[in-house]
């Protein structure tokens, strides 16, 4: 079983491979997305009319130069399919210093935020059931991605965006959220019932599979002002 734990951006990356059906009766074309674990920022996306590992391998690399990953540094975390477990894409991982993880044969959510992210792609209103041509997907998907990452705000981050969180931009965000409840608290404190409001993080750290027994409340969960959000995502870090 694989057991993943990110608590910062670029520790820990999981990518899958959807496809999308055209308008040509047996067409469809293969997007390839790669997901960071602790924002679910989309680092890297590839929309093709095939899917081989020469191309997860092209993606990997041109990300992994991108985002200046260093050796040793990160885990990817994949399913068991074809591109993802072929020689050269492996002997990529290899030479990259990247630590290769895979989903166990047949087990559906061993990749849950691939699988997540896919689910938010495929059932907006104003998504195509069908795509006309190539051309006509690739500009769907990249105003996707744009408001995946900077425009979403995700229910797993406590409300902020994929890019929010990657760039540790949230932290500005939560204070000022936490200035402004602080005055209306000051100004109708019989408004709230329970108490002073509190600023809520994202999770300090995000897991796949696990281990229950030594689990700890996130950040998140505990409800915190900003002293202590600071404090928290800094010791984090």
């Amino acid at each position: 079983m694989p057991r993943l734990l990110a608590i910062a951006p670029n520790q820990v990356w999981t990518w899958d491979i959807a496809k999308l059906p055209t308008r040509k009766r047996g067409e469809y074309l293969s997007l390839y997305v790669v997901m960071d674990l602790f924002s679910r920022y989309i680092v890297a996306w590839m929309l093709s009319r095939k899917e081989n590992s020469a191309l997860s391998s092209q993606l990997i690399d041109e990300a992994a130069q991108r985002y200046d990953i260093v050796p040793g540094h990160l885990t990817l975390h994949q399913d068991r399919g074809a591109p993802m477990t072929a020689h050269c894409y492996l002997d990529l991982l290899s030479e990259l210093a990247i630590t290769a993880s895979h989903s166990r044969p047949r087990v559906s959510n061993d990749n849950p935020m691939s699988e997540a992210q896919f689910k938010t792609l495929k059932y907006p209103p104003d998504y195509p059931r069908r795509f006309d041509h190539y051309d006509h997907a690739m500009r769907w998907c990249n105003d996707y991605v744009e408001w995946y990452n900077h425009v979403h705000h995700h229910s797993s981050l406590e409300g902020f965006t994929p890019a929010q969180v990657f760039t540790g931009r949230y932290l500005d965000i939560a204070r000022v959220r936490h200035e402004a409840l602080n005055e209306a608290f000051a100004a109708h404190p019989e408004r709230f019932s329970r108490g002073r409001p509190l600023v809520k993080l994202p999770p300090r750290e995000v897991a796949i599979n696990p281990i229950p027994d030594n689990a700890e409340p996130s950040v998140a969960e505990q409800g915190v002002n900003f002293p202590t959000l600071q404090r928290a995502i800094l010791k984090a870090i």
